[in-house]
């Protein structure tokens, strides 16, 4: 295989590649750009080095039963597009869908794969699907913000009461991990999605105190917007251009963080990995302003369209943040993540009320304003990666 088929194959970019490789990305480049005249010894060194990393990442999972809670949406499908060929056992997909389930089984027809029709709200309706489960992703929620908004206990019972009933079932069923996905919303948060994502990161720490060694642990992630999924701005960027529409910005200075499908199943396999009872690990990521989305997208489409701007919206913030500045005093650099240690004080309010901290002076929280940001050429070259504009990655409700 050429190096770039190697990559490609374990899902990396080639800036991945080469930190992985440990060579600079310019040199990496000239690799896999011209691979008959490079060093072949080197060249091998590097494939190697890639081989060895794809068969770790898919050998995590070796002869396991995984189950993914809300697995028919688009994280759920990129999870299976990188295990499903693997030598896993089995994935379950646990939903309350049934078409959606029914053209998942369709599009895969794989006998490793199983499905399960439960309502996370009712624990009696998914217990029996963690029976003989390994290891569990749970991904259902409710995620659209005005649909939150409007219904705020539906968030309540699904992303909170509903995660609740998921770590039930794991304990119950002696599931051996099981990482629960939240959002940069839940940091500060000042709408209702966001506040039942904060409530349900507290629950999921709060439970993992109170289990002994040996039992489930209990880790979380949290990341920033996952590009062109499910109630993201750039399907409706397209659509715009596609009917001969100016594309609708709120603040041109607002900044999001961009992340793609494959970041998000790469942040949840790394706490897979290295996580321990009740840690929550954020992926450092960039972040682009709302106009460098918006220019990038009208010139990968070769539209002329123009930017309207509306000016922004009731509950919605200039920027996001990934970890807060409460949370970066007790957070662990760990080059491309921060891991947010469980906060393990117990109930002496001496350390709540009277006790200071002198670090909470000094540390500055990790937003999409302070993070790298994107121009509009790399934005171009990360929105290539997308299916939608021509990219391998896939994108379900």
């Amino acid at each position: 295989m050429t190096l770039k088929e190697i990559r490609n194959n374990c899902k990396l970019t080639q800036k991945q590649a080469s930190e992985i490789a440990g060579i600079s990305l310019r040199s990496f480049v000239n690799y896999e750009n011209n691979e008959e005249k490079a060093d072949q010894l080197k060249l091998l060194a590097i494939k190697q080095k890639l081989n060895e990393y794809f068969k770790n990442a898919t050998n995590i999972l070796s002869n396991k039963v995984l189950l993914i809670t809300g697995g028919t949406g688009s994280f759920g499908h990129a999870v299976v597009d990188r295990f499903l060929k693997t030598d896993i056992k089995e994935i379950r997909i646990l939903s309350r869908d049934e078409k959606k389930q029914d053209d998942m089984r369709k599009e895969y027809n794989n006998s490793k794969l199983k499905f399960y029709i439960g309502d996370v709200r009712d624990l009696n309706s998914i217990i029996d699907a963690f029976q003989g489960v390994d290891y569990v992703f749970s991904a259902a929620a409710l995620k659209q913000v005005p649909s939150c908004e409007f219904f705020p206990m539906e968030a309540v019972k699904t992303n909170v009461i509903g995660s609740d009933n998921v770590i039930t079932a794991c304990i119950k069923n002696k599931v051996k991990k099981a990482i629960f996905l939240s959002t940069d919303k839940a940091a500060y948060p000042i709408n209702a999605m966001g506040i039942s994502k904060a409530l349900m990161e507290k629950n999921v720490i709060a439970r993992s105190r109170q289990l002994s060694k040996g039992e489930t642990i209990l880790c979380l992630t949290r990341y920033g917007n996952v590009m062109a999924s499910r109630g993201s701005v750039i399907p409706l960027f397209l659509q715009q251009i596609k009917q001969g529409k100016p594309i609708t910005i709120t603040n041109p200075d607002m900044t999001r963080f961009m992340m793609t499908l494959d970041d998000a199943v790469d942040l949840v396999l790394y706490a897979f990995e290295h996580g321990e009872q009740g840690d929550l690990f954020v992926q450092k990521a960039p972040s682009a302003s709302i106009y460098t989305l918006a220019k990038a997208i009208i010139e990968l489409t070769n539209s002329n369209t123009g930017i309207s701007y509306i000016g922004t919206r009731h509950g919605e913030k200039l920027y996001e943040t990934l970890v807060t500045e409460e949370e970066m005093i007790r957070s662990v650099d760990l080059g491309s993540f921060y891991c947010i240690k469980s906060d393990n004080r117990d109930l002496n309010y001496d350390k709540y009320f009277s006790i200071g901290n002198k670090k909470l002076d000094v540390v500055q929280s990790y937003t999409s304003h302070n993070t790298y940001k994107l121009d509009v050429e790399e934005m171009k070259t990360l929105l290539k990666r997308l299916e939608i504009f021509g990219g391998p990655v896939k994108q379900h409700d």
